[in-house]
């Protein structure tokens, strides 16, 4: 345990003491920012049967971002270590390879829970500025939420170690990583929503791997398990997958 704990706060300081760190977090900081006053001002302009927390994470602009980001977090990772060559100490050092691919994991997941901490900071400005208006249709509503942006960032970041973790340049590991959570994203959606499908045992199939429509459930405090279980799932697979990789090049190397 306390080799693990190493290997995090190396991790942790690696990615604090680059200024790409604090450029993402202004960057998603200014984004979410714009994000949430935007659609406020469409809300004053034309009420809608939705509430703030519902419109401000359920749109186009949002999704793309929170991908984007996880991309731009976890694209040095690997490939970064295997420029550098630093990635040879790793391979060298007496610590297990469970410790280095899960200290890049939970280092990439404790940053991006820094992230959405200005979130939920607009929040509390809108309580306080706004008093009598309801941002959700309860507390429960606003943590279950974050519970699945949480859920879903660290499946994405999952992805993008594991892309990190097969190639040796950074924009390489972030295309990838970006691809295949768009697709993701995006896939579920169309099949369900926008194909002709006769079939409902395929819309159902779809609505399962869906994140739009979780979050659409989330948002309106209906906490599935099944969704956590397939979230914890799918992540433990990729970072299964990312063990499975960075051990082949160790023996390779060796």
């Amino acid at each position: 345990m306390r080799t693990f704990l190493v290997q995090l706060l190396r991790e942790l300081r690696s990615i604090f003491y680059t200024p790409v760190a604090y450029v993402v977090i202004a960057l998603f900081a200014g984004l979410m920012g714009f994000n949430f006053q935007s659609y406020i001002t469409v809300l004053n302009k034309q009420p809608a049967d939705v509430t703030v927390l519902e419109i401000v994470f359920l749109n186009a602009l949002f999704i793309f971002v929170f991908a984007f980001i996880a991309a731009l977090i976890t694209m040095r990772s690997f490939a970064e270590e295997f420029r550098l060559g630093t990635v040879e100490m790793l391979m060298t050092a007496p610590v297990k390879d469970w410790h280095v691919v899960l200290a890049k994991f939970f280092g990439a997941s404790i940053f991006f829970a820094i992230l959405l901490v200005p979130t939920a900071a607009c929040f509390w400005v809108f309580h306080v500025v706004a008093p009598t208006a309801v941002a959700a249709k309860s507390l429960g509503a606003i943590v279950s939420t974050y519970l699945l942006l949480m859920m879903l960032g660290m499946l994405f970041i999952s992805i993008g170690v594991f892309a990190s973790s097969l190639v040796r340049d950074q924009i390489n590991a972030a295309v990838i990583t970006l691809v295949v959570t768009i697709l993701y994203i995006f896939i579920p959606m169309i099949i369900a929503r926008l194909l002709n499908v006769t079939d409902p045992r395929v819309g159902q199939v779809a609505e399962f791997f869906d994140p739009i429509k979780h979050l659409a459930d989330f948002s309106k405090g209906l906490v599935d398990t099944r969704r956590i279980v397939w979230y914890l799932s799918a992540t433990g697979f990729f970072v299964l997958l990312t063990h499975h990789v960075f051990h082949s090049r160790k023996l390779k190397a060796s």
